[in-house]
């Protein structure tokens, strides 16, 4: 697995050994000092800089070999991605920037925010090739990501106040918090020291050699050494005053919690050497490392975050054995990290374009450990959650490419860095990941797959153990033409064409089918075709299966599809049966009796399904009669297959799909999962059938046979747990049961009080265990009970009042307000309890049964309460500004996302507003406004420099409410004109030019006019001098005679930019600009042309001064004044846009055939070039600061 990137290329030097020493770390001030030491073998002799990546960090000092002192220079574009531009606000830009920037300080091209100029004192020594030492010491004050401090405001020592910092981030943010090389394709050595207070425990990469302690035992310093080579970014720490726990059944792992959980970890962890044994036995092969170490955390970035030796996880993972839905999730979570220990920090990815690689293979693996653990029923649904989650994201958002290095996409941002992708995308990308290596397995076999993991880990295990200079390391990287090789050499199969379809391109297969059975010649005449129109599709040709399910068995066949509609004619092995019973052998081979009469006679086929075993990334669309839905539902051994028919059978209502899914809901043998979505399609087929249903409503019989008293069904029996497959339809049948209506679309009383007498029959007293999940799903399911409530409001805008509730509604916030209150007193696990119970208050807000309050859920949202409270509550809060668009409220959810502590609270509300936006691109509201655009372009840019992940959130945000391009709400200069920009000479921003680029410029007038005037083109340039620059004068050269200027005002203020944007300050900081336009003979309409430019090129040609005040730094919400017009205000200033927009389209007509355009600003009295030199001299000079009574914006920088 030799490295075959442009890594070797472009970094002149190899890294060998890192020290990293903390010398100290003081937890209250959220701030560490301490050094780093490269060890650095030159690959060059005239090696004369070093690039190093860091961010955030103060350096003090370099030294080469601790002798010579060397200079250094930091530069970071990335903290501020669109530099100076003051007009630009469409994402395309954003886009290039972004990538651009990113480049500029990735590794893998050679790059680094600090460039070490070696002194030259070196050179001799380096050009003999000899390694040297790179000493840098730095210190990091109140990190912004990357190390993240955990400071509860509670009084008390420190084991109960338990302070703590940790490692977290996305890919490559190492350089958030120490000096290194942070790129997966450069691993080495490592030795770690961290001196923290006495009290405190430092947890970080490799072994613990020592523990050395202070004379005066006030501090102390934990001594690691990694001796297997690791990139900088799997380097991992956390600090704080720590619960250790050894594992009993496998001393090689320890595990750490904050104080008071140790019972909990106790429990949580007491599986884990089964994963461990799980994978070593199926990799034949050791777990790569000599340790292990668990970290539960409080505030952690995410749930899991893997680093060598250590796992870094978040404290709500951990549960005790009283809870049920929790033990499912934490056991998968960290069964996969243990999988990540050998294909993501062990085996690293060598560039981005090969991280699906250890991403596709730990899952792949992780699969595996919950097929054995939670049976292949979990498995399989797991795989088909996955598919449908690709599928939907590849139809509504767009492609995902696992190898971006061939192909980009179109997607508003780039694939081609970790730091620009979408945290949605990489979650789609993921599960892509995952069914690749599925698919793969599938192509050449589970054994063969895994004899490929055994040769990549017994190789990696083989080169760690060799020294740098033997070049073995490249073993411990994973790319996708080693891996190719590592598969031809294992299989002899050549997996090229798989790897172009699936890997190289993006898209779904997209198929529908039908078939008819033709009698005469006993075959199935299938049709097949391909929806190559449909978004996010591909064409896919090779094999496909589809199996037929007859009266004497299940037959797979197999097909090529070649074209985009194929028809098959397939022979059937059965005869059709008149009145003969016999029974009818399944895939598995058991054999059933199945009533026939509801199935043609003529026809033996019982049921047909296309690519059972999900071997393609498709998506199936297929037609059939409802009785063989049926028939697949009842008696189909795959859950895929009974997950297919229960979505058909939505579509189908009628009595026979009642009684499927009723039997189904009733079979112990089915699969859980499967009984509880039959119970949900079983009340939406109810609801389509309310005119013609018959008997009690849907379940509720059924509900009380399983879980009513013996003497009374209507009472419910004591809660026992022990049947898992019983505890989740408890929760699932009350739900489901709650979205019934009746003929008048409102919940059967019945329902009602039906689900009220759950609450008040409950009983956990003789259960071992918990209820919470179960409580928290009653309050779930009374409140989809709730319908829009219809009144009459004696006073106009008079919101709901106690007097005036329905009883119903009053039971259900007597439950709420109960169940709240009782939370208080004693907190449920994860107070899931409280999660549901302000879900279920919001939803009555929105339907009109309690006014709309938003402050009551801000006060749970603030920081202090429990995360998952926290987010129910951002969720109403995101809800309430959907529906009400109030601006103040819009504001405070930023002001929560940019100064927050908690940085997944920040991610999640802002994936929230993505998922439920307050409004859309081209819709009207109050929230469309310029304040709102440049805060969120402020947040974007530079803002969140610290955090890719926030960053990202934020473009997709921006994506969401405006598009690609330049928001409508913007104003638009009435200055703002583009000339016959029909060459594509200038790429560059004209709103900005370097000073030192003037002359550059003139020189290419002159060459740009003496061309003109033999070719008789007419062309305009517009050259934007002296920016920022203190010399207000301005170089013009005099036009030839036969230039006529285009008459613009280019001093003038657009009458519409916001107040703030114009200071007195200007005058110092003011662009020039000359305008020159060759004259021509009369030409066609098309060859001239002026256009009012609204999207995405406003900024060019601009010449309004940019000088702005910086915006304050207080993180406080601006209030609505400062941020919205008053409403008539606002439609003015539209209207007043509009009307010279449209004046501007008719002057365009009218002036089709004139060659000198006036601008309606100008007076016809003056000569052309006199105006704009009296423009360009009032902005210069007297800049006004403009004053609108009936607007007032936020200051924003420009």
């Amino acid at each position: 697995m030799k490295r075959e990137g442009k890594s070797d290329v472009t970094r002149p030097y190899k890294l060998a050994h890192q020290t990293l020493c903390i010398r100290a770390i003081n937890l209250e001030k959220k701030s560490l000092i301490g050094y780093v030491e490269l060890l650095i073998h030159p690959l060059r002799h005239d090696l004369k800089r070093v690039k190093i990546n860091s961010k955030q960090c103060r350096i003090y000092h370099v030294s080469i070999n601790d002798q010579h002192e060397a200079k250094f220079l930091y530069n970071d574009p990335t903290l501020e991605i669109c530099q100076g531009d003051a007009k630009q606000r469409n994402l395309d830009y954003f886009q290039h920037c972004h990538f651009s920037a990113m480049s500029a300080v990735d590794p893998d091209n050679g790059n680094g925010e600090i460039t070490v100029r070696l002194p030259p004192e070196m050179y001799m020594h380096i050009a003999e090739l000899r390694p040297f030492r790179v000493c840098i010491e730095f210190s990091l004050e109140n990190p912004k990501g990357g190390l993240h401090f955990v400071i509860p405001d509670i009084q008390g020592p420190v084991h109960e106040k338990a302070p703590h910092a940790f490692t977290g981030g996305l890919n490559n943010c190492s350089r958030l918090w120490f000096p290194c090389l942070d790129t997966y394709s450069e691993p080495c050595t490592w030795k770690i020291e961290v001196t923290v207070d006495n009290e405190l425990t430092a947890v970080t990469c490799g072994d613990l050699i020592e523990v050395i302690s202070t004379t005066d035992k006030k501090r102390k310093t934990f001594h690691y050494f990694l001796s297997v080579p690791t990139s900088a970014p799997n380097i991992g720490m956390a600090v704080g005053p720590f619960e250790i726990y050894v594992d009993p059944n496998m001393h090689e792992v320890t595990h750490f919690c904050l104080p008071h959980l140790s019972e909990i970890l106790k429990y949580t962890t007491n599986y884990i050497h089964k994963a461990f044994e799980f994978y070593e036995e199926l990799l034949s092969s050791r777990y790569p490392y000599s340790c292990y170490k668990h970290v539960f955390v409080d505030e952690a970035y995410d749930e899991s975050t893997s680093y060598a030796t250590l796992s870094i996880l978040s404290t709500n993972l951990l549960h005790s054995n009283r809870i049920i839905d929790q033990t499912i999730t934490t056991r998968n979570i960290l069964a996969e990290a243990i999988a990540k220990q050998f294909f993501g920090t062990f085996i690293a990815m060598q560039t981005w374009s090969d991280a699906w690689l250890p991403l596709g293979i730990s899952g792949y693996l992780g699969g595996l450990f919950i097929k054995k653990t939670f049976g292949n029923n979990e498995y399989r649904f797991r795989i088909s959650n996955h598919l449908k989650d690709v599928q939907e994201y590849e139809n509504r958002v767009g492609g995902i490419v696992l190898d971006p290095t061939k192909r980009d996409s179109n997607h508003h941002f780039s694939i081609k860095s970790p730091h620009t992708v979408s945290p949605r995308y990489m979650e789609a990308f993921r599960s892509k990941s995952l069914l690749v290596i599925r698919m793969l397995e599938q192509r050449i076999g589970e054994q063969l797959l895994i004899q490929v993991f055994n040769k990549l880990v017994a190789l990696a295990s083989t080169g760690a153990s060799q020294k740098v200079g033997a070049n073995a390391w490249g073993n411990l990287l994973l790319s996708t033409s080693s891996f190719l090789k590592i598969i031809s050499t294992v299989t002899g199969k050549d997996i090229s064409p798989f790897l172009d379809l699936w890997v190289s391109q993006s898209g779904c297969a997209r198929f529908f089918g039908n078939f008819v059975f033709n009698r005469k010649r006993n075959v199935v005449e299938l049709e097949l075709k391909q929806d190559l129109g449909a978004k996010g599709s591909i064409k896919y040709v090779g094999p496909l299966t589809v199996t037929i399910q007859e009266l004497d068995g299940s037959f797979n066949h197999n097909f090529k599809i070649e074209e985009n509609k194929t028809k098959f004619d397939i022979t059937c092995h059965s005869k059709c049966r008149r009145n003969k019973k016999k029974k009818i052998p399944l895939m598995t081979g058991e054999e059933v009796d199945m009533d026939l009469s509801a199935m043609d006679a003529d026809s033996p086929v019982l049921w047909l399904r296309v690519d059972p075993d999900m071997s393609l990334l498709s998506h199936v669309t297929w037609e059939q009669p409802d009785y063989m839905w049926q028939y697949q539902l009842r008696y189909e051994r795959d859950i895929v297959a009974q997950r297919e028919a229960i979505r058909a059978l939505e579509n189908y209502p009628t009595a026979g799909t009642r009684r499927a899914l009723t039997d189904i809901l009733e079979d112990d043998h089915c699969f859980y999962r499967i009984r509880m979505e039959a119970a949900y399609c079983l009340a939406k087929v109810a609801n389509s059938m309310v005119g013609v249903w018959a008997g009690p409503p849907a379940m509720m019989t059924i509900f009380r046979k399983m879980f009513g008293s013996h003497s009374c069904p209507a009472i419910i029996r004591q809660n026992n747990f022990s049947n898992l497959q019983h505890y989740f339809l408890l929760k699932t049948i009350p739900n489901a049961m709650a979205m019934l209506r009746n003929i008048h679309t409102i919940c059967p009383p019945e329902v009602f009080k039906f689900i009220m007498e759950l609450f008040k029959y409950n009983d956990n007293s003789r259960n071992k265990f918990s209820d919470n999940y179960y409580r928290a799903a009653l309050v779930d399911a009374v409140a989809k009970t709730v319908t829009p409530a219809i009144t009459l409001m004696t006073t106009p805008g008079q919101g709901p009042t106690a007097d005036n509730l329905s009883l119903e509604t009053k039971q259900i916030l007597e439950e709420i307000t109960r169940y709240l209150n009782l939370e208080k007193l004693l907190p449920c696990y994860r107070h899931t309890v409280t999660v549901s119970c302000l879900s279920a208050i919001r939803t009555l807000q929105k339907f009109g049964h309690l006014p709309s309050e938003v402050e009551f859920f801000k006060s749970y949202a603030r920081h202090g309460v429990f995360r998952d409270i926290r987010l129910a509550a951002i969720d109403a809060i995101v809800d309430f500004i959907k529906t009400e668009s109030r601006p103040e409220d819009m504001y405070w959810i930023l002001s929560l996302v940019e100064t927050d502590p908690d940085l997944y609270i920040r991610h999640y509300a802002l994936q929230q507003l993505v998922l439920n936006p307050p409004f859309r691109r081209l819709e009207a509201s109050a929230l469309h406004t310029e304040g709102l655009v440049e805060r969120l372009w402020k947040m974007m840019n530079c803002t969140f420099s610290y955090d890719s992940r926030l960053r990202c959130d934020v473009v997709d945000v921006y994506f969401t409410l405006y598009g690609r391009t330049r928001p409508s709400c913007l104003p638009i200069p009435d200055n703002m004109v583009v000339l016959n920009l029909k060459d594509k000479r200038n790429r560059m921003n004209p709103a900005f030019v370097p000073d030192e680029m003037e002359e550059m410029f003139d020189d290419e007038d002159e060459e740009l006019m003496e061309e003109e005037n033999s070719q008789m083109d007419t062309e305009t340039d517009v050259d934007v001098t002296n920016i920022g620059g203190e010399d207000s004068s301005l170089k013009r050269k005099s036009p030839p005679a036969s230039d006529t200027s285009v008459v613009m005002s280019l001093g003038s203020v657009p009458e519409t930019c916001p107040e703030g944007i114009f200071n007195e300050d200007s005058t110092s900081q003011s662009k020039k600009l000359k305008l020159k336009v060759k004259q021509e003979p009369p030409a066609p309409e098309s060859q001239m042309s002026i256009t009012m430019d609204t999207s995405s090129r406003l900024s060019e040609g601009s010449s309004s001064p940019t000088n702005t005040p910086r915006p304050s730094e207080s993180g406080a919400p601006l209030s609505f004044a400062g941020l919205l017009p008053s409403s008539a205000s606002a439609t003015d200033l539209s209207s007043a846009t509009d009307s010279k927009a449209h004046k501007a389209k008719k002057k365009k007509k009218k002036n089709k055939h004139k060659h000198k355009h006036k601008h309606k600003h100008d007076r016809p009295d003056k000569d052309p070039l006199e105006r704009i030199r009296e423009g360009s001299q009032n902005s210069s000079e007297n800049s006004p600061s403009l004053q609108h009574s009936t607007l007032s914006s936020p200051e924003f920088e420009i």
